[in-house]
């Protein structure tokens, strides 16, 4: 298996000043663009029709847990941040994994995270909750205006030409899925097990975005309002340590102490030792105890 790039990505991301970043002023909603969208909200309300039987409880919890896994460890730590090295079947793999959960295509996803880390909290972050709850956490989805992808932010990742495809064909990755959903509950594993867990997956991954940069403690004085949150991080298997992950984005492990439970490193970490993964990216101790807060007491370092 040949080795995917891994390039050394300069500060938070690698590629040029992306050219033209829209001013992430709230903005209203495009009722004509995101009417796919809503209506995904609505599928699952028709399991007045079809009933719920446990086959489809047990869909619905799998692709959870499943497709958060591959945007968490896929789509961010991986192609947004490069926070660890595996060949190109298992980047392939990773992404198409992040296709199922219905958040565009992997060069799109990463583009925009590149540009979130660049620009935190400023006029020209795509999400920044500066704007207000809604605006952070869907309101500029359903804008609009963020529709298309940077590929100058992405060199890395745009230089295979399987992730071109993906991002270019991202309906492959759901239409797939639904269709084996069906296969094996019939309507109402479509509607529950797929749509349900589509639904539940994207507020997990928006809460992130919402959340944890409003609510939540600080362990690290960064230059933006990101915050750790337990709850998100229990929903999203490791996301929610927030500020952590601010503080060195390129880390694999977000959760610091042990009890910040972090299930995505987890599963990262058995893979590494399966080799289908290498070069996990992890802090130094001098930049754990670099910007803190409320600096740690020596005599309990390591602790």
């Amino acid at each position: 298996m040949s080795d995917a790039t891994t390039e050394q990505l300069t500060g938070h991301l690698s590629g040029t000043v992306p050219r033209a970043v829209p001013s992430a002023k709230p903005h209203p909603v495009n009722w004509r663009t995101s009417a796919p969208f809503l209506l995904c909200h609505l599928i699952p309300l028709l399991a007045i029709v079809t009933g719920v039987h446990l086959v489809d409880l047990v869909l619905l919890g799998v692709l959870y847990v499943a497709r958060v896994f591959f945007i968490t460890a896929g789509y961010h730590r991986y192609l947004s941040h490069r926070a660890f090295r595996t060949g190109r079947v298992t980047q392939f793999v990773l992404a198409f994994g992040g296709l199922t959960a219905m958040q565009k295509g992997p060069l799109w996803w990463a583009s925009w995270h590149r540009q979130h880390h660049r620009y935190t909290d400023t006029t020209r972050d795509p999400h920044s909750p500066k704007h207000g709850f809604w605006w952070s956490h869907i309101g500029w989805i359903l804008s609009g205006r963020y529709r298309t992808t940077d590929l100058d932010i992405v060199r890395d990742l745009a230089r295979y030409p399987e992730l071109r495809f993906l991002d270019r064909h991202d309906w492959i990755g759901p239409v797939a899925l639904g269709t084996t959903s069906y296969l094996i509950a019939g309507w109402s594993g479509l509607v529950i097990g797929f749509f349900g867990s589509t639904v539940l997956v994207w507020h997990a991954t928006f809460s992130v975005n919402s959340f944890t940069h409003m609510f939540g403690r600080r362990r690290y004085a960064t230059d933006d309002t990101s915050r750790n949150l337990a709850a998100v991080a229990l929903l999203t298997l490791g996301e929610g340590w927030h500020n952590n992950h601010h503080h060195h984005p390129r880390s694999a492990r977000q959760g610091v102490p042990w009890w910040e439970l972090d299930l995505t490193y987890t599963v990262l970490h058995a893979l590494a030792a399966l080799s289908i993964l290498r070069d996990l990216q992890r802090p130094t101790p001098a930049a754990l105890g670099s910007r803190r807060v409320n600096p740690p007491d020596p005599s309990t370092a390591g602790r």
